[in-house]
């Protein structure tokens, strides 16, 4: 089965068990926008859950807001999004869609490196034990050949971005024979700027001097209530203001269902700090939050950082956080260091002062920053993706099982009744009385156990305890593990420690300090 194929199961999957559906489907849905469901909802929200206590509790100089969607049109003005929130565009003239240039150049370099790996993989079965990934790296031919066509055309595309040459952005896709996926055709038009944000109305008569934009971004929520922030909770540097919040874009997408949409949550956190040591901060926040990310457990060979060739407007460092996707290693999470950019043009536009008094300088100075971002959309997707296995088991049957790292997973405990009578379903409300107060449980009465079991490894539930004829004997139960299917007798007073040892947010927390 080719990635392709297993991101398309995946995707049934998701809707199958309720985690995500098209809006708006019965209207034949819109696109680039997808709701979440029953399960959907509970996974995202103990992603945020994680992201948040891992920044405000793990942190003493951290703390959290939640500023307005609706802001003042200035505000946009002044971080440079109405001037240059732009993509270069172009389009196919057969199959009239439109692409970002600077992806499809991004998806042929890495197509590049898919040829890389394989070659590396066929040297690596063909030498076995003796194989030195390092000196073919170095000496293949094959492998040779494409690095050199990867930092030619990654040293175009960074040339063009920097000198904004959309001509020369249009002739890299020309002269790398980039075909469009849907036409296969290489008819395409001139590279155009196209800005990303939504605009609306705020008031009762439209007009320009009404028009307000939807956020593309929740960062500038965070600089402008910094005064607020930093005297009423008397804050001193460095300090960061995390927040989670919807941003809009209306941007051109790929066909990666939940990777990158128009409507979406961000994570984000400013760190403030003294103008110089930016770039030591920078480092240690790579290194912070790349942590988080292995803390899960989903393998630390799907992570890897990713310089920009191309620095934002605001940046004087840049780097992403890459996860190994079903499509390829994608954007998972940016650390950016934006200097006093965004601070700095805040006060000069609003006409307030914006600055920080340090005691140990004597003396006043606007804040630099490092900020982390990561899309919640992507890590649910990088978390699914990771997790969705199909395993063939002893008997010969096959289980279709999400392995969520089990602080993460949306039910923590399925409570089974072995028969729908003896009393078995009333001592089963019991168990579950006592245990929905800390875990999310569900309640499952139907059809044979076995087929009980299976629908649970598919939502990713970490145990099932199972209530039969002995338990109202001698009070034990039977819990069976997702992970194993070990499944062990516990008596009834064991259970709750027992899931909490697994499924307790602490249990990853712990890992990162």
């Amino acid at each position: 089965m080719t990635q392709e194929e297993l991101f398309k199961i995946l995707v049934a999957h998701c809707k199958e068990y309720g985690f995500i559906f098209p809006s708006s489907e019965i209207y034949d849905g819109l696109g680039a926008v997808y709701d979440y469901g029953q399960l959907g909802s509970e996974l995202k929200n103990n992603i945020k859950r994680y992201w948040w206590e891992a920044m405000t509790r793990l942190h003493e100089n951290i703390v959290g807001i939640d500023s307005a969607i609706f802001m003042h049109p200035r505000i946009w003005e002044a971080s440079g999004h109405v001037g240059a929130f732009n993509d270069p565009l172009i389009d196919n003239k057969d199959s009239k869609k439109r692409y970002r240039a600077d992806v499809l150049i991004e998806d042929y370099i890495g197509k590049l490196e898919d040829k890389i790996a394989k070659d590396v993989e066929k040297g690596r079965k063909k030498f076995g034990e003796s194989f030195n990934e390092e000196q073919f790296l170095a000496t293949n031919p094959n492998v040779l050949r494409n690095q050199a066509k990867i930092d030619e055309v990654k040293k175009r595309m960074a040339d063009a971005l920097n000198a904004n040459d959309l001509e020369a952005l249009r002739q890299i896709i020309i002269d790398c024979e980039i075909v469009c996926p849907i036409s296969g055709t290489k008819n395409w038009t001139d590279v155009r700027q196209f800005n990303l944000m939504f605009s609306t109305q705020l008031g009762s008569v439209s007009g320009d001097t009404n028009i307000i934009y939807l956020r593309p971004e929740t960062a500038q929520g965070i600089f402008v209530n910094y005064l607020n922030v930093q005297k009423t909770g008397r804050m001193k540097i460095p300090f960061g203001i995390a927040q989670i919040g919807k941003a809009f874009r209306n941007e051109i997408v790929a066909r990666q269902f939940i990777f990158r949409m128009r409507e979406f949550e961000q994570m984000e956190m400013q760190f403030f700090i003294k103008p110089g040591t930016e770039l030591d901060w920078f480092a240690k926040w790579k290194e912070n939050r790349m942590a988080w990310h292995k803390a899960l457990g989903m393998g630390d060979e799907n992570y890897r950082f990713h310089d920009h060739d191309k620095l934002a407007h605001y940046a004087n460092a840049a780097t992403d956080i890459e996860f190994r996707f079903p499509f390829g290693f994608k954007e998972l999470e940016g650390i950016h260091s934006r200097t006093d950019f965004d601070l700095g043009n805040h006060q000069k536009f609003s006409g307030k002062k914006i600055q920080y008094f340090d005691p140990e300088l004597g003396e006043n100075y606007v804040p630099y920053v490092v900020e982390t971002s990561i899309g919640v959309d992507r890590m649910v997707l990088a978390v699914l993706s990771h997790s969705y296995k199909e395993e063939q088991l002893e008997n010969g049957e096959t289980r279709v099982v999400l392995g969520i790292p089990a602080p993460l997973a949306p039910v923590k405990v399925a409570v089974l009744p072995l028969v729908k009578k003896d009393g078995l379903p009333e001592l089963a409300r019991e168990i579950m009385d006592e245990l929905k107060y800390d875990f999310n449980c569900q309640y499952d009465e139907k059809d044979s156990i076995g087929k009980r079991y299976r629908r649970q490894d598919a939502i990713g539930t970490p145990f099932c305890v199972t209530i039969d004829h002995d338990s109202l004997n001698d009070h034990c139960v039977t819990i069976r593990h997702r992970d194993t299917m070990e499944q062990q007798r516990v008596r009834i007073e064991d259970l709750h420690s027992i899931i909490n040892k697994e499924v307790n947010l602490s249990n990853i927390l712990k890992k990162l300090n």
